[in-house]
């Protein structure tokens, strides 16, 4: 039988003292998070999901794994693309940075298939060069619940993400931050009608990227973009294994 793909999350570090119902003798004790719904679009797409801690060695995570994926969380330091902070509403964590800039370093080299979902799409895009507008405030909705579908998203034909979801897909938006300068090795491959990009791809490797949150949405379970990831994941491990 054709074991699963091994397929690796990444999640973010809080102290104790950010966690309610912790008792303050914790309060300095370092905790990874992840949540949950990232792992179960992967294993309902037929992937064995594996939480990466920060703590890792993101060329020896990498090279264990046959798929990764960059989830959602606080924003990326500004000076990683150049710029000077112009807001502080997710303060930056900059041990998870250089994790996930190490990790896209090691899935770049291997050939590794990558799914950046929000702020893993922003870390795609920085790191291959591009930059961040810090604050759309129009375009987050956090005022609703995380799987109320808010707008639509035109997709390119042609594409990897036009293969996925065809011409369209209804989906929720959960950032503030928002693709400015596209990466050089990325086109884009989805948009909302405000033109704010909502999907990138890298241009030779298999990584792609979608702005809002499929493991939120009540189709998680169905969303072919885990299909995709773990499809990818399984030919990428087959060709290791030949």
């Amino acid at each position: 039988m054709t074991r699963a793909p091994l397929v690796g999350l990444v999640g973010r570090r809080k102290i104790g003292s950010q966690i309610i119902g912790q008792p303050e003798v914790l309060g300095h004790i370092d905790i990874e998070l992840f949540y949950r719904d990232y792992a179960r679009g992967v294993i309902e797409a037929g992937g064995f999901a594996v939480n990466l801690p920060l703590d890792s060695d993101p060329a020896e995570a990498v090279s264990r794994c046959d798929g990764i994926v960059l989830s959602g969380g606080a924003d990326i330091d500004p000076a990683r693309y150049g710029h000077e902070p112009e807001t502080d509403m997710f303060p930056p964590e900059q041990v998870r940075d250089s994790f996930e800039m190490a990790i896209l370093d090691a899935a770049s080299s291997l050939g590794t298939p990558v799914l950046g979902i929000c702020r893993g799409l922003q870390m795609a895009n920085v790191h291959g060069g591009g930059t961040l507008h810090q604050h759309n405030a129009m375009h987050s909705r956090f005022d609703v619940l995380p799987d109320t579908q808010v707008h639509e998203v035109a997709v390119t034909a042609g594409s990897t993400l036009g293969s996925v979801y065809g011409e369209s897909r209804s989906v929720n938006s959960l950032h503030h931050q928002t693709v400015d300068e596209v990466a050089p090795d990325y086109r884009v491959t989805a948009r909302s009608d405000d033109g704010t990009v909502e999907g990138l791809e890298h241009k030779s490797l298999p990584i792609i990227a979608v702005q809002w949150h499929p493991e939120m949405m009540q189709t998680r379970a169905t969303d072919p973009v885990f299909a995709w990831l773990v499809e990818a994941a399984t030919k990428f491990a087959a060709s290791r294994d030949a």
